[in-house]
């Protein structure tokens, strides 16, 4: 069994090429275009915003076996080895108040992310508009746009919510005093991001509210105020749910698997398949950082395990 004692110790260890930048990332080729993308929810308007790419290799996964995970790959024509999975951000008009929930890498991961900037350009968002920054944990793939070069932060105006168990987990220096490089760099980024915002941060419990329709999901394990954001208008919601999935071709099917970056890995397969069950059962609208852009879809039950469902394009909204 792993628990965050374990997280940290493993960490010490711990290299995990797709997650390094320098040699894990190829910056040649086209460039696409940039990604943004925006769903109606009732009267709330949701945009996704595409940061960039990771590449993840299925093998990293606690529980991977490859012969499971080659066909699984295979049925989503794609090949074995890393793939090239989407580090997602979302805006949430609502009630007069602009939302951001993550804040991409920045320059955290390499020159395959950091795309977030011009997204928010794209969506006709200012730094200055933004009223509140959700953040759904401190991870550095998800806080490296709340800061400048400098350390200060980029978002004059906001205010940041961040659960309460992760500002004290990540803000802890005596958490991290054995652990291993990676996790202690996790950690003064996340130091780094609470501390530009440390006059108007808002520690947040399950249940409370960002803004109006906008409420924080409690969702442990992957760290330990790991959470989504449940926006609902009317009979409509979604589940912004952060990092329940890191690599959806193989993880909807085999929810047990877990990520070495779990800080609590058996508690991060109980909420994954407790959330993966709710969505399904609900019918419930999803979107999640790490499925591919623009990763709004739905989840249905699938033999022993799930299948993710891509919402279809929203001509209107």
């Amino acid at each position: 069994m792993t628990n965050r004692r374990d997280f940290l110790a493993v960490s010490a260890g711990l290299v995990l090429t797709p997650f390094l930048p320098g040699a894990a990332f190829a910056a040649g080729g086209a460039t696409q275009v940039v990604g943004v993308y925006r769903r109606s929810v009732g009267d709330i308007t949701v945009t996704a915003l595409l940061d960039g790419f990771l590449k993840i290799d299925p093998k990293v996964l606690t529980g991977y076996d490859a012969a499971t995970a080659d066909k699984l790959l295979r049925e989503a024509f794609l090949a074995a080895g890393p793939i090239d999975t989407s580090v997602n951000a979302y805006v949430v008009q609502t009630g007069g108040k602009t939302v951001l929930v993550d804040g991409g890498a920045a320059t955290a991961f390499g020159p395959t992310l950091g795309k977030l900037g011009a997204a928010l350009g794209a969506a006709g968002v200012k730094p200055e508009e933004v009223d509140e920054i959700f953040c759904t944990h401190l991870h550095p793939d998800h806080i490296g746009a709340f800061t400048t070069a400098e350390g200060a932060a980029a978002f004059p105006k906001a205010q940041l919510h961040v659960h309460e168990a992760d500002a004290a987990f990540w803000g802890n220096d005596a958490n991290f005093a054995k652990a291993g490089e990676m996790a202690q760099n996790f950690a003064k980024a996340a130091q780094r991001a609470l501390a530009a915002y440390k006059d108007r941060t808002i520690l947040v419990k399950d249940g409370a509210t960002v803004a109006p329709g906008a409420t924080v999901a409690h969702l442990p394990g992957h760290t330990p105020g790991h959470s989504g954001l449940m926006v609902a208008s009317g009979d409509a919601s979604m589940l912004l749910w952060a990092d329940i999935v890191h690599v959806g071709p193989v993880q909807f099917q085999n929810p047990s698997w877990t990520i070495p970056f779990d800080v609590d890995q058996p508690l991060a397969a109980k909420t994954r398949a407790k959330t993966l069950d709710m969505a399904a059962s609900d019918r419930l609208e999803v979107a999640g950082a790490h499925i591919d852009f623009p990763s709004f879809g739905y989840v249905a039950k699938a033999g022993a395990g799930y299948r993710f469902t891509p919402s279809r394009w929203d001509h209107q909204l």
